[in-house]
């Protein structure tokens, strides 16, 4: 089944109304097919617009002028009672039309060829072993053996090398998106352009630059190890996210998505525990490491803790809660009732003193309307990149 495209499943796999393994196998298949990726992104699309919307009463006159033509008609207005909704959402969706069409031409503008240099051995491209001036196509894939290296220049924003024993393929190049795909091997990026450009997709989460250096790493079962050496890359997978800054590293497990960010000078003992308490399958063992974590936090691991704010259970957030404030005090309009509920608020602003720049991992949409919303934007953009 997910050999084939998954575009059917995108509304349920955003909403999280999948099963883990299909939401598991759906999340794999996105990583590598870029026609579903897209339909996906038009969802995103969607529900970001619908993020932005406040709904409001329609003025009693539009309501007054649909129930007189009912009449005219001889329908009944308390046979159509779910109509008023609906106009008022057909109205708002005919306003933020052709902003989506705006976005999707401007998305689909772009050269489709990357410069690719040879660094050392005989790198290879769709199985040609490459020369001086050779380019990556979308679609191609580049690959080296032990003893070989290459450069890809990223259209004009900068430059990844590519590793002995990797394979990476160009999935898409344009005004608004670049991306590569790291199958295994490992890469390291320079990039110098604005954020939310560059993307390389793993089999365990996408890494999106936010103007930085790293090295992404993925071994033989498609897990992965970032570090960052200047700005930020924030690693994603589903509605999980971590942001890591410059200096900090972050493992992603496939089927899981990416851990907690950690500085890379925490101790041997932290930096045990933590990856314990992200990837462990035992709920006891998660605990212990916890303990470890929190005993071992200095206050530059703060950042570490923030994020297993929303990654613990409300017991164990209360025990985050009281290391982080001996740590670092939070600011004054942050009270530990709001962040022990989460408030996304006060998150904010402590996330601000720590200046960790993430964002907090979307919340499940739950509302009717709101998943109309997002449906129905999200199939607008799609349609009117058809046009």
């Amino acid at each position: 089944m997910f050999s084939k495209h998954v575009t059917s499943l995108s509304s349920a796999y955003f909403h999280d109304e999948l099963a883990a393994r299909e939401s598991q196998r759906v999340a794999e298949h996105l990583l590598s097919c870029t026609p579903c990726r897209a339909d996906f992104d038009d969802v995103k699309l969607g529900a970001r617009f619908a993020e932005q919307l406040q709904i409001v009463s329609a003025p009693d006159s539009v309501w007054a002028g649909v129930v007189a033509q009912l009449e005219q008609k001889k329908v009944k207005p308390a046979r159509l009672w779910f109509m008023k909704p609906l106009a008022i959402a057909a109205t708002i969706i005919v306003v933020l039309a052709g902003g989506t069409l705006l976005l999707r031409s401007n998305r689909n503008t772009g050269a489709g060829q990357w410069n690719v240099a040879r660094l050392g051995g005989s790198p290879r491209i769709d199985s040609q072993n490459i020369g001086d001036g050779s380019r990556l196509g979308v679609g191609q894939w580049l690959e080296t053996d032990a003893t070989s290296r290459a450069q890809i220049d990223v259209a004009t924003i900068g430059n990844v090398e590519i590793d002995p024993n990797s394979r990476v393929r160009l999935l898409e190049t344009s005004s608004s998106e670049h991306r590569l795909e790291l199958a295994r091997g490992r890469l390291s990026a320079h990039i110098l352009a604005p954020p939310k450009l560059f993307f390389v997709n793993t089999p365990s989460g996408v890494a999106e630059d936010l103007g930085c250096a790293y090295t992404l790493e993925v071994d033989e079962n498609g897990n992965s190890i970032l570090h960052v050496t200047l700005g930020w890359v924030s690693l994603q997978l589903i509605d999980r996210e971590s942001s890591v800054p410059a200096g900090a590293a972050c493992a992603m497990r496939r089927g899981v998505g990416p851990g907690t960010p950690y500085f890379e000078d925490a101790s041997e003992l932290f930096r045990a525990a933590l990856s314990k308490f992200d990837f462990a399958d035992n709920q006891t063992d998660k605990t212990a490491a916890l303990a470890i974590i929190l005993s071992e936090a200095r206050p530059r691991d703060a950042m570490t803790l923030w994020y297993l704010l929303m990654r613990v259970s409300a017991v164990d957030r209360a025990n985050v809660y009281d290391r982080m404030t001996t740590l670092v005090s939070p600011p004054q309009d942050v009270t530990r009732e709001g962040v022990l509920n989460l408030d996304q608020q006060m998150l904010e602003r402590w996330k601000a003193k720590l200046s960790i720049r993430s964002e907090l991992p979307q919340k499940k949409v739950h509302s009717f309307w709101k998943k109309l919303w997002t449906e129905t934007l999200g199939r607008i953009h799609g349609l009117a990149g058809k046009r």
